[in-house]
């Protein structure tokens, strides 16, 4: 986008108009009508994805595997080749595709109800054979796309429509920490946790985007990024409610953090 032209318009003389290009959309980000709901943060990390995307300059050779739920049509937002999966199943497509194109740059794009749950299975395994893939994995602890119910990502005492009375510890256990959880597997090279609730915290997700997909770049094995995101619909907040929540509520749940960084990746990161 451009900032409007700025005239002089003292007495004297009118100066030329001068235009300066603050922001452009990134090429790797379609320019299409979101279908999002307005306050969540998945047009946020959508950006992020595709402003790495063109800075390391592998938008022709980089396929996305989109997942069920609200990022179901993820593959519309991005100028990439891209396929859809089935439910939980984006972590073994996006195997078979990097296996099958080694060369090319395979990433998935997964909420926490496909990841977390139903995926579960898929992302353990991929991150214990070390696949040469990279994750986005966003976390705004409810099943968003079918209707706000509780997830395996949902907080303690958290109300959702499937948990009117709050979640309970006693009959559904803990949340799942996936970054945590996935640090731990042989196979991961880069593991880390970033939100998306404020500009400083953006900026440092995208540095991180960026450092999961160099691991891939150069062959170290899985590498995966979780972002806290918002979900005011569901949450039943206003935009700038749900991005407070975020910091008051989510991070102390899911603290901030690297989890696990290869050696190979420590210089990139300065």
């Amino acid at each position: 986008m451009a900032v409007s032209p700025i005239k002089d318009i003292s007495v004297n003389a009118p100066t030329a108009m001068r235009e300066e290009i603050v922001y452009a959309r990134p090429q790797a980000l379609t320019d299409v009508h979101t279908h999002y709901c307005p306050g969540c943060t998945h047009g946020i990390a959508h950006r992020l994805v595709a402003e790495v995307i063109d800075e390391l300059g592998i938008r022709e050779d980089t396929i996305l595997v989109a997942s069920v739920g609200c990022s179901v049509f993820a593959y519309n937002y991005f100028e990439v080749d891209a396929c859809e999966a089935a439910h939980g199943r984006a972590p073994a497509m996006a195997t078979g595709v990097k296996r099958v194109h080694p060369d090319k740059v395979v990433f998935t794009y997964q909420g926490d109800g496909d990841l977390a749950s139903i995926g579960m299975g898929e992302i353990m395994h991929v991150a214990a054979r070390g696949e040469k893939i990279t994750t986005i994995f966003i976390n705004n602890a409810v099943y968003g796309m079918t209707g706000g119910q509780m997830a395996p990502t949902s907080l303690p005492g958290q109300v959702t429509t499937s948990s009117p009375f709050g979640r309970d510890l006693r009959l559904c256990g803990a949340p799942i920490r996936m970054a945590e959880l996935l640090a731990n597997m042989d196979g991961t090279v880069y593991a880390v946790r970033r939100s998306l609730h404020d500009a400083r915290h953006v900026i440092q997700a995208k540095k991180a985007i960026r450092t999961a997909f160099e691991a891939q770049l150069k062959g170290l094995g899985f590498s995966i990024v979780e972002l806290l995101s918002s979900c005011p619909t569901n949450w039943g907040m206003t935009p700038s409610e749900s991005l407070d929540w975020i910091r008051d509520s989510m991070i102390p749940t899911y603290p901030l953090g690297d989890y696990k960084i290869a050696p190979e990746l420590a210089q990139t990161r300065k």
